[in-house]
């Protein structure tokens, strides 16, 4: 997921061109997005995300998004305060971090579609996490471009380091299971800083 989001901005401001490059682009918070799954009680699927995202790129390609763990959105409020404290441990963000080669990337004609996978490293709970993104961008117009997962990604519990987290959350709850595997998506909407 946060792999997806960090390449998501890269190609985003890449294939830009001599705009991108001129100054810094802005996320835009209202029409961007996160989500993740779960499954409980091995059949049980639900969807949720993370509705307060933050972000841009400087001329130089340097990318950095900070996510708002404390805005994680399951639909139950007693569950989102749970996540907060025993998935999360009250960690007020996440960070994702990047550099992209400005040069290297063509620029899109509107409406056109740009396939790219970027490296990404993930700050989460005290530890640095890298990854691989496979995106796909989409510019809107003149000054927006829109970047989404391409594809669904698949991160581990353990590998987040929030596996006992997960078991907390199962016990208090009283199920049998929680999925360890979380399925990803993201949804990120750029706009030229004004």
């Amino acid at each position: 997921m946060y792999k997806i989001l960090i390449g998501l901005m890269c190609l985003f401001f890449g294939f830009w061109g001599g705009t991108a490059s001129a100054g810094t682009w802005a996320l835009d918070d209202a029409s961007s997005t996160i989500s993740f799954g779960s499954i409980k009680k091995d059949a049980v699927g639900e969807s949720h995300s993370f509705t307060k995202l933050s972000g841009q790129m400087d001329s130089a390609g340097k990318i950095a998004i900070s996510i708002d763990l404390a805005s994680v959105e399951t639909w139950i409020d007693k569950r989102n305060g749970r996540i907060v404290e025993h998935v999360f441990q009250d960690a007020a963000t996440a960070r994702i971090t990047a550099s992209v080669d400005l040069q290297a990337l063509e620029t899109l004609d509107i409406g056109a579609l740009l396939p790219l996978e970027v490296a990404t490293t993930l700050t989460f709970l005290g530890k640095d996490i890298s990854f691989d993104a496979a995106l796909v961008a989409v510019r809107l117009s003149e000054n927006k471009v829109m970047v989404v997962s391409d594809g669904m990604a698949f991160f581990s519990t353990e590998d987040l380091g929030i596996d006992a987290g997960v078991t907390k959350l199962m016990e208090l709850a009283k199920l049998p299971s929680i999925t360890r595997a979380v399925p990803v998506t993201v949804r990120l909407v750029f706009a030229a800083a004004q």
